[in-house]
């Protein structure tokens, strides 16, 4: 097990890692594979005090941060922690892998889009509408599966509180698509994060 840290981790995320190992490797359908990692989830939320230290909690006024806090050997997992300061947010933006969330502290807002473009695979002519909203609150746990295309935006509006939520991908999220809705675009960009 391969945990990002130069200091001893803890028993509630090492069991969490080695637990989210198994079941990710024995779920091949990400509709499963998330149905069976959101209990887990819930359960690292209540035991977050555990584990998480000041370096996890890392933020930054230029826009939300992701600290990293684990990263699988042969990077089919990865976990951040992510620090929403008020007033921020993500681009619209898809993943293009499974994911589980848990919201440690505060609110956390996605809102959805939903892609009326019949090819998935196009970066250009992509028609998108505005869909639903989802308000997370400390304890809530939600996931998205990559197919259809889960695109979102993801934060804090200004007058609400810091968030803070964990972030479990079936792979290294070192990438992710973004996209312009007004050009009708999307692109691939690297995301950055602070090591811990």
């Amino acid at each position: 097990m391969s945990i990002v840290s130069s200091q001893p981790t803890s028993p509630a995320l090492e069991a969490f890692v080695a637990e989210a190992q198994i079941r990710s490797r024995n779920q091949h359908d990400p509709a499963d594979c998330v149905l069976a990692l959101a209990p887990l989830m819930l359960h690292l939320i209540d035991q977050a005090d555990e584990f998480l230290e000041p370096r996890h909690y890392r933020s930054s006024r230029d826009g939300y941060t992701r600290n990293l806090i684990y990263e699988a050997a042969d990077k089919s997992l990865s976990l951040y922690a992510l620090v929403w300061l008020p007033g921020q947010w993500t681009p619209v933006h898809d993943h293009g892998s499974w994911g589980v969330v848990g919201v440690v502290e505060g609110v956390l807002e996605e809102r959805s889009y939903v892609r009326l473009s019949p090819d998935r695979g196009a970066d250009e002519e992509i028609d998108l509408a505005r869909g639903g909203i989802v308000l997370l609150r400390q304890g809530a746990v939600t996931s998205f599966v990559p197919n259809p295309d889960h695109i979102h935006i993801t934060g804090v509006p200004p007058e609400r509180p810091r968030a803070v939520s964990l972030h479990l991908y079936g792979r290294s999220m070192s990438n992710f698509n973004i996209y312009d809705v007004q050009s009708r675009t999307r692109r691939c960009v690297e995301v950055a994060h602070n090591e811990s």
